[in-house]
């Protein structure tokens, strides 16, 4: 071999062999690269703020799916947005522990299924806001922002009854249905009317009974929703939350 490929031959075997080394300005850190950004929610973070519970923090029976955080709810937009979590005032969620003892009690498959807990008033402007109607009818449908809801107080609830493997019971109407089947009173004369089935009866009894005895009260017009204390009561004890 000549003199002038020997050297050629060991340039290549010293150009294959060279460590190769990153530019000294990128620093890579694996573990950086595979962990995800945490999600914030300012939202949520109010709320806490403002000294509200995790419902399912007192109790991990109880089940959660906040209508407003997705589009299937009668106004059919999101208006929570990242919350996904039930908050209410801690004698609130005691209640509701007490609730989701006592259905337990009656059978260990049933769960309390939370539509909507606290909810600030910012997002009772956005929902009365998007809702395009006279004003004596839009306040059929969502309470005044100026005046705030129980809601507003973290001190309602609205919910259903579903088994441990997420199958919803009966109750006649969707959450939200405005009709006449929506009534939480008289319900017997709905089903002798046939506009409930005795089934739906017996669920709607059931889920009022166990939220009652742990001390909730009902309103008239919407067989979901539940009050842990009167609106004197809550604004008297609690700052609304914005």
């Amino acid at each position: 071999m000549s003199i002038k490929n020997t050297i050629g031959l060991l340039l290549l075997i010293a150009a294959c062999t060279t460590e190769v080394r990153q530019p000294e300005n990128v620093h890579l850190n694996q573990e950086e690269a595979i962990t995800p950004t945490p999600v914030v929610c300012h939202l949520e973070d109010s709320i806490r703020d403002a000294g509200l519970v995790d419902v399912q923090f007192v109790n991990p029976d109880i089940r959660v799916y906040l209508r407003y955080s997705t589009r299937n709810n009668f106004l059919k937009k999101e208006m929570y947005g990242c919350l996904d979590h039930a908050y209410l005032q801690t004698m609130a969620a005691q209640k509701l522990d007490t609730a989701q003892q006592l259905l337990s009690g009656v059978d260990s498959n049933l769960h309390l299924l939370v539509w909507d807990a606290a909810r600030p008033r910012s997002v009772q402007w956005k929902m009365w806001n998007t809702l395009q109607m006279p004003f004596n009818e839009k306040k059929r449908f969502v309470s005044n922002p100026k005046n705030g809801s129980i809601h507003n107080y973290g001190c309602a609830v609205d919910l259903t009854l579903c088994t441990s493997s997420g199958e919803l019971l009966d109750m006649g109407t969707d959450f939200d249905y405005f009709g006449k089947a929506a009534s939480a009173s008289d319900e017997w004369e709905l089903v002798q009317e046939k506009v409930l089935t005795e089934e739906q009866f017996d669920n709607r009894k059931l889920r009022r009974n166990v939220m009652l005895k742990a001390g909730f009260t009902t309103i008239n017009s919407e067989w979901w929703h539940f009050n842990a204390m009167s609106r004197p009561e809550a604004s008297a004890a609690y700052a609304i939350l914005e």
